[in-house]
This record gives C-alpha cells, sequence and structure tokens, in this order.
C-alpha cells in the first residue's frame, strides 16, 4: 500500500449532489492511491451508489473536484470515464451471455484488420488478446465458448478483464462477492491481489465486514450522504466501523423491549430449518420458530435474512438441508406450497414485489387468499368487499374506499394492505422482510402492536428489519446473521448493542 509519500491517484474533495433540491451527497472525499484496495462503507442509502455514479459519470456533481493524477476531471459518461482509466464491475454481470467470452471482452472496441483498420473485425487478434488479459488475472478458459456456459464466479473474472481491457488506472469493484461462494471469493480475493501489486488502486464496496478486513488496505465511511472518515484497515476495529457507519458508539445499556407474549418452549417447532442453504446465496444454518414466537433476524445489510427468507418461502430452493413443518420433512417447489403450509411472505420491495398499483385496495388484499383457494373456488366480489374492509378497519388502513387503486395510498397504508392480503389467508406463520421501511414513524409504531397482537393470538413471526430497536423490542429470540451465515443466537430482551458487539466479534 502507498505511503506518505505517494500522491493519490484519484482525490475527491468536497464533492456534492443534488437531486430536485435535495442533497444526497454533501462534501464527500475520498482518496485513492496506486496499489492499494480501498473499502468504501456505509448502510443502505449512505451515498456509496450516487458517488460511483458521480465518479464514473452517470451523473454530474453539483459541486466538488475530482483529480485523476493530478489533474482536474469531469466525466460526462462511462464511456468517458473509461477513457480516462475508471473501470467498474458491477454487482449484476453486465455482460452478453449470448457472446463468447472474447466478444463480450472487446465489445464496442474490437480490433480490425484492413484499410484503416475499419474493415472486418480481427478475431484472432481478439481472442489472442482476450487470453491474454484473462491470463493477467490467472484465468486459463475458452475464450471461444459462450459466456452463459460459465459460472457467475467466471463471468465476473470477464467483467474484470474487460474492465483492465482499456488501461485502467482505477478499478471499482461493486458488490463483487454478493453471488460467489466462500472458495470463489477466495480466488477473486488473489486476483484482486495480483492486480493491487502491479499498482493498479481499487475501490471495494462490500456490506461483508469479515472481507473488509481480509482485503483492505485504507476504509472510507459515508453516512446520510456524507463523509465521515477515512482509516487504515488495521487502525479501525469492526466495532468502531460499526458505529461509525450507524452515527453513534455502542452505549453500555439500552432500552429495553416491550413485554412480550408467552408461548410455551417445551412444543414442537411449528417451523424447523436443520442446515439449509444455498452454494453462493446463503450458508448452512439452523433455525427454529414456535407458534405464537416472535424470532428476529438480525444482522447488517447483506447479512442473509432476505435469501433466508426466500429460501423459507419456496421462492428459491435450498441445495443442501432439511425444512420441517411440525416436525415432518417438506420440500416446496414454488410459494404456493408454502402457502398451503400455512407460510406467508411479505416481501421487502413492497412497490415491486408487493403491490400492484393499479389494482384496487381490494383486489390486492384478497389475492393471497384467491392464490391459497386455487382454481376450486373463486371469491366473488362481494366476498372480496368484506374481506378487505374487514381489514381495512382491523389495521387501520386509511382510505376512501376499498376501491381505490393501491398506488395512491400512502406507503404506511400499502404495508398495512401487504399485511392483510397475507393475514387474510389465515397464515400460521407469517414472515415480515422489512415491514417498516420507508414509512412514517406513526405508521411503524401501528405495524409493530399488530405484529405484537398476531403473536399474542398464537402465530408464528418471523421478524425482519434494519431498524435494530425494532427487532429488540419484538423478539423473543434474535438469530444474528453475518456474512450469510448464522453466527449466533440471543434471548428477548437483549440490548442493540448486544446485537452489534455480537455481528462485529472478531471469531463469531
Amino acid at each position: 500500500m502507498a505511503d506518505s509519500g505517494v500522491a493519490p491517484v484519484l482525490e475527491l474533495t468536497g464533492i456534492s449532489k443534488d437531486f430536485s433540491g435535495v442533497s444526497v451527497l454533501r462534501d464527500v472525499r475520498l482518496r485513492l492511491y496506486p496499489g492499494e484496495i480501498h473499502a468504501l462503507m456505509g448502510q443502505n442509502g449512505a451515498g456509496k451508489s450516487t458517488l460511483i455514479k458521480v465518479l464514473t459519470g452517470v451523473f454530474p456533481s453539483s459541486g466538488g473536484v475530482m483529480q485523476l493524477g493530478g489533474e482536474a476531471i469531469r466525466p460526462s459518461s462511462p464511456q468517458e470515464a473509461q477513457k480516462l482509466g475508471i473501470s467498474t464491475v458491477y454487482q449484476e454481470v453486465n455482460l452478453c451471455p449470448n457472446l463468447s467470452v472474447a466478444e463480450n471482452v472487446f465489445a464496442g472496441r474490437y480490433p480490425r484488420r484492413g484499410m484503416a483498420q475499419g474493415y472486418r473485425i480481427d478475431w484472432g487478434t481478439v481472442n489472442r488478446h482476450a487470453e491474454e488479459l484473462l491470463a493477467r488475472i490467472g484465468l486459463d478458459i475458452d475464450v471461444t465458448r459462450l459466456l452463459s456456459s460459465y459460472s457467475v464466479a467466471v463471468q465476473q473474472m470477464v467483467a474484470i478483464a474487460r474492465a483492465l481491457g482499456v488501461q485502467s488506472k482505477v478499478l471499482i469493484l461493486d458488490e463483487p462477492t454478493s453471488s460467489l461462494d466462500d472458495d470463489e471469493v477466495h480466488k477473486l480475493f488473489e486476483v484482486l491481489r495480483r492486480l493491487r501489486g502491479e499498482g493498479l488502486a481499487i475501490v471495494f464496496v462490500t456490506h461483508f465486514l469479515n472481507q473488509v478486513y481480509a482485503l483492505s488496505d485504507r476504509i472510507t465511511v459515508l453516512r446520510n450522504g456524507a463523509w465521515v472518515g477515512e482509516w487504515r484497515a488495521s487502525e479501525l476495529g469492526s466495532q468502531a466501523l460499526i458505529a461509525a457507519m450507524l452515527g453513534r458508539e455502542l452505549a453500555a445499556q439500552s432500552a429495553r423491549p416491550a413485554e412480550l407474549p408467552a408461548f410455551d418452549e417445551s412444543a414442537t417447532a411449528l417451523l424447523q430449518a436443520e442446515g439449509m442453504g444455498q452454494a453462493g446465496q446463503l450458508q448452512p444454518m439452523d433455525l427454529r420458530v414456535q407458534a405464537g414466537e416472535i424470532v428476529g433476524l438480525a444482522g447488517l445489510l447483506g447479512a442473509g435474512r432476505t435469501e433466508l427468507a426466500r429460501l423459507l418461502f419456496g421462492l428459491e430452493a435450498p441445495d443442501r438441508g432439511v425444512l420441517k413443518i411440525d416436525g415432518k420433512t417438506v420440500k416446496f417447489a414454488n410459494p404456493v406450497d408454502a402457502i398451503q403450509q400455512g407460510l406467508a411472505l411479505c416481501p421487502e420491495e413492497r412497490k415491486t414485489d408487493g403491490i400492484v398499483a393499479e389494482l384496487s385496495l381490494r383486489e390486492n388484499i384478497a389475492l393471497a387468499l384467491q392464490a391459497r383457494l386455487g382454481t376450486r373456488r373463486f371469491l366473488s366480489k362481494a366476498e372480496q368487499t368484506a374481506l378487505a374492509e374487514r381489514f381495512v378497519a382491523a389495521l387501520g388502513i386509511k382510505t376512501t374506499s376499498v376501491e381505490t387503486p393501491i398506488g395512491l395510498l400512502s406507503g404506511g397504508n400499502q404495508q398495512k394492505a401487504m399485511i392483510a392480503r397475507w393475514l387474510a389467508t389465515e397464515p400460521r406463520l407469517l414472515i415480515l422482510d422489512e415491514p417498516t421501511r420507508g414509512i412514517d414513524v406513526a405508521a411503524k409504531q401501528e405495524i409493530m402492536e399488530q405484529i405484537l397482537k398476531l403473536a399474542q393470538a398464537g402465530m408464528a413471526v418471523l421478524f425482519i428489519s434494519s431498524e435494530m430497536s425494532e427487532v429488540v423490542r419484538v423478539a423473543h429470540r434474535i438469530v444474528v446473521l453475518r456474512d450469510r451465515r448464522k453466527v449466533g443466537e440471543l434471548p428477548g430482551g437483549a440490548s442493540e448493542d448486544d446485537v452489534y458487539e455480537m455481528i462485529a466479534a472478531e471469531h463469531a
């Protein structure tokens, strides 16, 4: 890593970005030295993606100075940024699976031969140079094969090789390990260390704390669109890093949770997962949930909470482990099978995975129950109306009519409608993935009260929230995840700091 006598290859000073008068970046700084891997950290909404888009010319900055090699730059497009030597590899591999590996490496800049090199593509040179670029990162594959014939890990390497093909000075990696298993991550890290040794400057964006300390030389933290600080990774412990991301020190005491409904600890588990996982998505883990129990899933963004919920509900297929309902092994081919067993899932992204904005509140609430009934019986409009009106009253959904398009309701009322949709199926286990995200404080309070009432009535609840105060308030037990694996459990009454300390523990 560079020492104090080496000038930064990239330096951002006072970067700001406004959208329609709303500030999303304020006085952000970043120093990147040749031959270093620099982690850019922050919670969801901290401004990391916006900063990358400003740096790579997707968005123009509203203020500040960017210097590359000591000269001011202001790229107006990703193409211009690439010409300057700034390349980005995104979380979702942005390549063409229907083209060969070599074609992907050189798409848009194929070597040609003929008069002034303006004629046909020189495929021999394309393939040879692609092999050379891949060899630089230690990858020996047939570059004439379709990209789709290779694993996601190999495709990620091909994306890096493409970025290196434009004489990059700076390589930005945005969540490059999110779809990789441990072995693939290890191989990627070997490549990145090799590139660092060659003098390349690398920005590494991740939510995995162990990867930050395994790979990074320096760390910059953003919070709420503002620069918090820069540290050497060796000088910033994991607890201090989490505190910087959260905006507060871990206090000795936190507010105690509200009184929780009682449940019978000796009863057979309603749901029990044993060693359940999926390669590249979730490490094998155990989970137990009983009737009348609220189990909180705690962890930072990217810890694997949503991945676990999707496996339990049949949206993804586990490739290891066993799932039991009432002690009997089950295997869900799809969410309909899960619904038939009494499971329900309110997804994290209500606008894309939850509501159907053009349909009425009535139709949205009736959707899951109709799916459970299948083609045996269709709910009449009168039945749908009675159902919707019952839950509008029970959950306090504010609307002038159940015929109002749900897209016209506030975020809090849309969220209540999603909960109503699944309550209408009379589930035995309700999985709530970020049920209070993006809604106002009053609506949050109402939804939290509803969750406690559901447990008191005997329903099992698996509760996922980025708001740790919500998790410790309602949970009988807290299952703590980090880096897509379970690192421990805490009893009801644990504090927020107890959870964060378990997440941050070096040897959890």
